[in-house]
């Protein structure tokens, strides 16, 4: 049997960075838990990048695919399917009353039918406004949305009419409007870009902002939606709602998708040929997100997330503080945590947590994030959390 790294290095365009030395290459998963090649186990804190919201291979899910694949695998949006309407009605009972959604594949699919929605909304505005240290996707419109310049510099002359302002200063974005502004779109919580929180007077303001000048409000919650900080809709963490709400990962339970959920009277902006997805609404995938929403949406489920986000935070800010010759910051929000160090180990780090059986994630030289399954025991925590403080205490 050939080995299957030395194929992926022949036949996969190398975008990934895999190292054949470091990188793992991963057979099968249940819960928390995933198992390499050579069956040695890992308890999984990555999740899929926030994919796999409720661990790996959840039952609900594995059975309402089975049965979509034996009935329905594809149809043309040219005709209807049962699983996309009642998904779309879940969406927009769950999250903003009288919206109207709109199925994609990814992430950046959501924000890019979003970022079209607010240029067709007010002729002649086409400038989006978003957030420094910001990921909105890879696509050439998201690409230029977000605010990172180390994704974009490689791909100029970038799409026009985007400008960054620095994510909770309102006066930031405020100094960005003019007349030819169509929208701002931030991330509640900033996911790629490090883990940062938006401010209560943020949100507050940058709704009223978007009010007094006739602007849409974009939330991307691609990341940090569908239960991860503890409500099923980050926004809700704040009362303030979108005109435009976006999301994917976690949405699908492993299976790709992505929706953009519009509000009235945003909703009847796009018409017939305005946008497109072929795969978008597929009957398995959108049979797979009702499994999620289902269960991801129980206000009990949703509790048991809370406390599992109380103690990751709390052992989080207890491992800043005793390691603080190491750690500069801890911060987060439920299940999406991060720790900022003072040196450029995050990638040291990771690597040793994979080699003791943890899975984690190196943002750039100095942050590690965290984003378990929203259905993580206790114990399972405790433990990845012991393995991970265990790591640390080499480092510090």
């Amino acid at each position: 049997m050939e080995n299957i790294k030395d194929l992926e290095a022949k036949y996969i365009i190398n975008t990934y960075n895999r190292s054949p030395e470091e990188t793992l290459c991963l057979t099968r998963g249940e819960g928390a838990s995933v198992w390499d090649e050579e069956d040695k186990k890992y308890l999984d804190f990555l999740g899929g990048l926030a994919v796999n919201a409720l661990g790996h291979c959840h039952p609900d899910v594995v059975e309402a695919v089975n049965k979509q694949v034996s009935m329905l695998i594809h149809t043309s949006n040219l005709y209807y399917t049962s699983p996309q309407v009642y998904l779309a009605k879940a969406l927009v009972e769950s999250s903003m009353p009288g919206s109207r959604v709109f199925f994609g594949n990814s992430g950046a699919e959501a924000n890019e039918a979003a970022i079209k929605l607010a240029r067709k909304y007010n002729p002649g505005r086409y400038k989006i406004i978003t957030a420094e240290n910001s990921f909105h996707g890879r696509t050439m419109a998201t690409l230029t949305a977000t605010g990172q310049p180390k994704y974009r510099e490689a791909f100029k002359p970038l799409l026009d009419g985007f400008g960054y302002a620095r994510f909770n200063d309102l006066d930031s974005f405020a100094a960005l409007v003019d007349e030819q502004t169509a929208a701002i779109m931030i991330e509640p919580v900033q996911g790629e870009g490090g883990v940062y929180v938006a401010r209560d007077a943020f949100m507050r303001e940058v709704r009223e902002l978007c009010d007094r000048e006739n602007i849409l409000l974009i939330f991307d919650e691609v990341q940090c939606g569908l239960g991860r900080t503890g409500k099923l809709w980050a926004f809700q963490n704040w009362s303030v709602k979108p005109d435009l709400l976006t999301t994917a990962k976690g949405l699908g339970g492993g299976l790709p998708i992505g929706a953009m959920i519009a509000a009235e009277p945003f909703s009847a902006v796009l018409q017939p040929g305005d946008h497109a997805s072929t795969f978008g609404g597929n009957p398995v995938a959108c049979s797979a997100a009702l499994a999620v929403l289902n269960l991801v949406g129980d206000e009990q489920f949703l509790k048991e997330v809370q406390d599992r986000g109380r103690l990751l935070e709390k052992r989080f800010g207890t491992i800043a503080s005793n390691y603080h010759s190491l750690v500069k910051e801890s911060r987060g929000m439920g299940l999406i945590m991060a720790l900022e160090l003072n040196q450029a180990e995050a990638k040291e780090i990771q690597k040793k947590c994979t080699a003791e059986g943890l899975l984690v994630n190196a943002i750039g030289e100095n942050i590690i994030r965290v984003l378990p399954p929203l259905n993580i025991s206790g114990a399972e925590l405790e433990e990845g959390l012991n393995i991970f403080e265990g790591v640390l205490q080499g480092f510090n």
